[in-house]
């Protein structure tokens, strides 16, 4: 492990990668000063998906072809390789990542791309109880149209090895704390590892005490461990349009894809 991630490892750091391929190390609630906003208009669309350490030769085709549709691509288990990031280049997009471990000098974590530059970013790492490699969670903040509210975007990879719910239980109120305050449009998403009937019971029941309600999809072919879903979306302050979940081989999870309208 280089010295870099060595560093970022014990500190609280997102890296952000720019479509002219500069590189920033921004530190956890550090605001940035930009008035675009995320969206033009009143809908957008977002995917959420985990993305299998990118192993599958199919993965990026995938994402290419919803990259342009969406203002948020919410990534677990990405991996900075040079055709991912080439991707983010090739379509004007902003990607926020947190390097949770790193293999050969690529860091792996969730990600956030998105079609501008967020004003704000908070990393958040909890190590496997029993592997002891680290799991990630990202919240970025983002203007919005015609309004002073923002929207705040949680994107979470949960912890899977552990006895008990404990840990699990910690690393989702340490995020959900965060969103708790937040006084515009919230979206949570990402895979939670939600796959025993505790684990479950305990999600549901902290994202019901901030009020957040769940996607729901009509067509639910979500990755199953367990008998269990593994990915969800939750939301506060806006509508779903549409929900669906896309079935793919280019990964061991289908992508999540919702149409959100603001309220």
């Amino acid at each position: 492990m280089n010295k870099l991630v060595g560093f970022l490892s014990d500190h609280d750091y997102v890296m952000r990668y720019h479509e002219d391929e500069r590189v920033e190390l921004v530190h956890s609630d550090q605001h940035i000063l930009n008035s675009q906003p995320l969206i033009s208009d009143n809908t957008f669309n977002i995917l959420v998906w985990n993305i299998f350490k990118q192993k599958r030769l199919d993965c990026l085709n995938v994402l290419s072809k919803y990259i342009d549709q969406t203002a948020l691509l919410l990534l677990q288990e990405a991996q900075t390789t040079p055709k991912l990031l080439s991707l983010i280049r090739q379509y004007k997009k902003v990607a926020e990542h947190v390097p949770a471990y790193s293999i050969n000098d690529i860091y792996a974590g969730v990600m956030t791309i998105a079609d501008t530059i967020s004003i704000n970013s908070v990393s958040f790492k909890e190590k496997e109880p029993l592997i002891r490699i680290p799991k990630s969670a990202l919240v970025t903040q983002y203007r919005l149209p015609n309004t002073q509210d923002t929207l705040l975007v949680a994107n979470i990879h949960a912890v899977n090895f552990s006895f008990g719910v404990k840990i699990y239980r910690q690393q989702i109120k340490m995020l959900l704390n965060r969103l708790n305050t937040h006084q515009g449009p919230v979206i949570l998403a990402g895979d939670f590892n939600a796959w025993s009937r505790k684990r479950l019971h305990l999600l549901y029941s902290l994202i019901r005490n901030i009020n957040l309600k769940p996607v729901n999809f009509s067509a639910d072919i979500r990755k199953t461990f367990m008998g269990k879903p593994l990915d969800f979306v939750f939301y506060r302050g806006l509508k779903v349009e549409q929900a669906e979940i896309i079935h793919t081989t280019a990964s061991d999870h289908n992508p999540l894809l919702v149409r959100f309208i603001l309220n």
